[in-house]
């Protein structure tokens, strides 16, 4: 059978200011209706406020940091035995870790309103930096199913 889609991650291309491909794959997810400009503006005005509240630590870096304490290390998924369905502890790849990083930071900004998207962006990422935060409380979840789920790791084949 042939592959249905080939990755475009090949093609995508560092982000015009700090010239960082997770910074471009970041826009990208947050963009919304196509509209790049806006996506762009909202994470550079992030980082501004970053740089700001966190002085001592160079803004990317407190923004690459913020996305590696979210990404998953195990999760869990659903496995059908017999008539039971079970939920299957399951380690995760490193190209999902970072689709679902950056899924959560993003579900979590959105949830939230009040203030400019790029403010609560900044929040977001602060905290996910300290390693606090909505997105970093939904991998916490996730760990722990998978931690009450361990005895049905031999289901995982």
């Amino acid at each position: 059978m042939a592959k249905k889609f080939a990755s475009t991650e090949r093609f995508l291309k560092p982000d015009v200011k700090y010239d960082n491909r997770l910074a471009a794959k970041f826009i990208n997810c947050i963009m919304l209706d196509g509209k790049k400009s806006v996506a762009e503006r909202i994470l550079y005005r992030a980082l501004d406020v970053i740089e700001k509240r966190v002085p001592d630590t160079p803004p990317l870096e407190v923004f690459e940091k913020a996305i590696e304490n979210v990404k998953p290390q195990i999760e869990v998924r659903s496995k059908r035995v017999g008539g039971a369905t079970y939920q299957v502890p399951i380690p995760v790849t490193t190209k999902r870790q970072l689709s679902l990083a950056i899924r959560w930071i993003r579900d979590a900004v959105r949830k939230r309103s009040g203030k400019a998207m790029y403010l609560i962006l900044a929040d977001e990422l602060v905290a996910a930096f300290n390693r606090e935060g909505a997105a970093v409380t939904v991998r916490e979840n996730v760990h722990k199913m998978a931690e009450a789920n361990k005895a049905f790791a031999h289901f995982a084949w």
